[in-house]
Parts: C-alpha cells; sequence; structure tokens
C-alpha cells in the first residue's frame, strides 16, 4: 500500500509539472511578459493616457547565434565614467569589468557598468550601440541586464537586448551606450524599430 501511494504522489507530480520551455519559446514569453508590462504596469513608460493602445512591442527573429558565453575581467574599484544620457545630462556610472566574447567567429568586448551610487551590485548594466542604430533600432543604442554570477562566467543574449525607456518617453533620463561599447557588427536580435516607429 505504501509503496502504491509513493507512486500516487509522483505520478501526480510528474502531470503537474510544466514542460520544460524551448529556448524560442522562452524568448516568446518574455516579449509577452514585456508588452504586458509596458501596457498595464504602474511602472511603465509608456504614458498612461497611451497603455491601453500601445502595440506589441517588435523584435528580430530569435537567433540562437546571438546567446554567447563570456568571461567577465574585473576593473580596479574606483573606475567611474561619466556617462552621457539622452537629456543632456550626465550619470556617474562604475565600470564593474570587461566582458570578453566571441559572436559569429568574431572577437568582441562589452564594458559591464553599475550606476556609482548602486551598492547592490547584483546587475551589470551593459549599454551597447551596433550598426543597426538609427534604422533599425533607436539610434542612441540598446541595453542589455546581467544578474551577477560568482564565477565571472555570464550568458550574453541579444535575444533579449532592449530600447531604453526615454525611447517610449522623453521625460526618462537614460544613459547613451559609450565609445567602448560600440559594436563594429550590425546586431539583428532583441528588439528593434516597429511600423508604428517603436
Amino acid at each position: 500500500m505504501r509503496i502504491f501511494l509513493v507512486l500516487l504522489v509522483a505520478l501526480a507530480a510528474a502531470c503537474s509539472a510544466k514542460p520544460e520551455l524551448t529556448y524560442e519559446e522562452e524568448i516568446a514569453a518574455w516579449h509577452a511578459e514585456k508588452d504586458a508590462f509596458m501596457r498595464e504596469a504602474d511602472e511603465s513608460p509608456v504614458p498612461k493616457d497611451k497603455r491601453a493602445t500601445f502595440p506589441p512591442l517588435t523584435y528580430f527573429a530569435t537567433n540562437p547565434e546571438y546567446r554567447v558565453p563570456s568571461a567577465l575581467t574585473v576593473s580596479r574599484a574606483d573606475n567611474f565614467i561619466e556617462m552621457p544620457t539622452s537629456t543632456g545630462l550626465r550619470r556617474r556610472m562604475q565600470r564593474i569589468g570587461t566582458l570578453d566574447f566571441t559572436l559569429k567567429g568574431e572577437p568582441s568586448k562589452l564594458t559591464a557598468f553599475v550606476d556609482a551610487t548602486d551598492r547592490d551590485l547584483r546587475r551589470l548594466f551593459v549599454p551597447f550601440g551596433d550598426r543597426t542604430n538609427g534604422t533599425e533600432t533607436y539610434p542612441a543604442g540598446r541595453y542589455l541586464d546581467l544578474e551577477r554570477t560568482a564565477t565571472g562566467i555570464y550568458e550574453i543574449d541579444f535575444n533579449r537586448a532592449y530600447h531604453p525607456f526615454c525611447f517610449y518617453n522623453p521625460t526618462y533620463d537614460c544613459p547613451i551606450p559609450p565609445r567602448e561599447n560600440r559594436l563594429t557588427t550590425p546586431i539583428r536580435a532583441g528588439e528593434k524599430l516597429g511600423a508604428a516607429g517603436h
């Protein structure tokens, strides 16, 4: 009887477990969550009077080739930069280190930052520009967010690249990617300009 009960519990757990998502499904779910956030969240950058009719965001086709491992080389602790922003102000940012990776056979690197006032340091901010800016993506560049790891190994997933909030609302003060984070290759992954201009 005891074995039968154990089997029933195991069977119930197996039936109730959600099937693991494919990578493409995972990215699609992330897109859906972002759309819901833009339309419904109090923290949405979209002005309240435009949220109800705000269309879904537009993305390049999900491409696993734009998901690559990278290694973080940590910078010295006092490495700061005054980063220009979309409102003409400057924001003091701390360089945490350099992320080295290979994309489509070419070695590349991006600097990871945190706000100089951030004492948390659990998330890295990676603003970047590339050759799609101004034609296929927001002219000033796009962003990536990375959760800190203990190993120094990170996954850079350009399929999760997103436009800064100032693109949807000019009252936001958004850092502009510095020259050191301007990639020389077009990154056709992540969020892109849509027919409606966003």
